[in-house]
């Protein structure tokens, strides 16, 4: 089952739960798709 939980905060991209695992990280800022967390920071 996949269900659309948000948006990444950062790329915009749909994250999705998929079967009872998140496609991202939750913070106090919003949703972060783990293409985004992965990427370094410049």
């Amino acid at each position: 089952m996949k269900e659309l939980v948000g948006t990444c905060q950062q790329c915009g991209k749909d994250v999705y739960c998929c079967d009872g695992f998140l496609d991202g990280v939750v913070a106090k800022e919003g949703i972060t798709c783990f293409s985004c967390i992965q990427t370094p920071k410049e």
